[in-house]
């Protein structure tokens, strides 16, 4: 599942990232693309058990895949 949250004003990128994870299946990954490094988003899915990668783009977003 991809979620491209460009163009978004905080804390919208979070809300809709969160929401998307609870419908995330066991052993699909979510991918999403922000405008920004979600600092606060990392707090959130370590509490919650999810690993995440974080990828810089070469447009300056973030492309960041989370999963258990």
């Amino acid at each position: 599942m991809i979620l491209d949250n460009r163009g978004l004003e905080p804390p919208q990128p979070m809300i809709r990232t969160l929401a998307a994870l609870e419908n995330l299946a066991e052993g699909e990954v979510l991918t999403i693309i922000n405008e920004r490094r979600p600092m606060f988003l990392y707090e959130q899915l370590e509490e919650l058990g999810y690993k995440q990668r974080t990828e810089p783009q070469n447009d300056g977003s973030f492309k960041i895949e989370i999963f258990r």
